[in-house]
This record gives structure tokens, sequence and C-alpha cells, in this order.
């Protein structure tokens, strides 16, 4: 991962106090690890060049300039372990080998539907236009991890591009969960377009690309 050529033992135990603690000035930090201030500023000045941390101004009491606040970024937060991905392929095992395939698929089933609700109070319904339906949708699911985009493919035809799958692993292992998408899709988005999934990650594509058409060609794209 870019950056973590910088990290010397000093630099991660102060990532792992930050990710302990919260943010925390500089001079707290040093007083929890035994550092000098200055050395404590010098790793977080590489830490910040790396992209890890980031400051933002606090402010002092009574006079005197705003102390900064150090906290971790989104980049450092990756280099913790994360067993989401394990404990999903993990469940999944266990839901098969306690219920069977249709207990599985029941699982499933229920899961799509609750994300039906949820998209559905984020995506206008019909009569909005197609685009901001699915505008909305890629938003959402760009939130949820999936890099969304919309691409407008010709009169009457939208594709949403989803550059990533955070559930990668788990559908690997549970093809239901890519067999129900499109299905949850076509019923958020409304029944005046037809929903086909025309790339798919798990053939072999680069990424999973939808194609959302309009069922009446003179119905309201834009």
């Amino acid at each position: 991962m870019a950056g973590t050529q910088v990290l010397t033992d000093a630099k991660r135990r102060l990532l792992e106090e930050l990710k302990r603690a919260g943010p925390a000035p500089a001079r707290a930090l040093a007083q929890q690890l035994g550092l000098t201030d200055t050395a404590v500023r010098q790793h977080l000045a590489a830490l910040a060049g790396a992209g890890l941390v980031t400051s933002s101004p606090v402010r002092a009491e009574g006079r005197g300039r705003p102390a900064a606040e150090w906290s971790l970024t989104d980049a450092a937060r990756e280099l913790f372990p994360d067993r989401h991905a394990q404990l999903s392929l993990e469940l999944i095992e266990a839901i098969r080998a306690a219920n069977g395939e249709a207990g599985l698929r029941h699982v499933i089933d229920a899961r799509a539907q609750a994300q039906v609700i949820a998209y559905q109070r984020v995506v206008p319904g019909t009569p909005a236009p197609l685009r901001r339906r699915v505008d909305a949708l890629a938003r959402q699911r760009t939130r949820e991890g999936y890099m969304a985009e919309v691409r407008r493919e010709g009169p009457g035809s939208i594709l949403l591009v989803e550059h990533h799958c955070p559930v990668c692993e788990a559908a690997r292992s549970c093809t239901g969960l890519c067999r129900t998408e499109w299905r949850t899709f076509q019923q958020v988005l409304g029944e005046d377009v037809v929903v086909e999934r025309t790339e798919h990650l798990l053939s072999g594509d680069e990424r999973c690309v939808y194609r959302v058409r309009a069922v009446h060609p003179t119905a309201v794209i834009a």
C-alpha cells in the first residue's frame, strides 16, 4: 500500500494510538507514547505526507493560536486488520450448514427485500425522470463501496456501471447475492424500465454493468 514505506516502529505506534484514542493533539500523543513533542511532530509530518494522518484546528483555551488535532485518514484505517470478508464467508457457510441451500436462499431474499425498502427511501419513484432515479441509486451504491457511475448509452437507455464490488468474496461463495442484485434494481427503479446485467465481475469482466432501458420509447430519460 502507498505510504507504508514510511512506517517505522515509532510511526506505527503513533497510528495505533490514534486508532485507540481517536483525534488528539501532538502533545498528548507525545505524553502517551513517551516521546518528545518534536519527535512526534516530525513523525506526524511524515505520516501526513504519506496520506495517513490529517490535522484540523481546535479552539485553544485563552489566548494563543489554535492547536492542531490529528486523526487517521481512510488510507490509514485500511492498515488495520478487517475480517468483514472472512466473517461474511463464515456466516454464509454456517447458514448453509444449518438450513441448507433453501434456507440460504430465504435469507438472501429477505436481505434483498430489505435493500429494496432502504433504496426506495433515497431513490425517487415514477414518474421522476429515469436519469434522476438511476443517479440516486448510483450515489447510494457508491456510499456502499461500489464506485458506481451512470452513463448515457443511447435513446431510452442508461448504463449503471459499478467499478468495485465490496462483497466480492461473499458473492463467489454465494451466487445468490448476485442473482438478487438486478431484481432489486428492477423493483427500485420501477415497472416502466427493464434492467439487465451486461457485464459481470464474477464472470471475468472488469466491472459489473447494468443496462436500464425505458419500456416506452417516449419515456422521459434526462
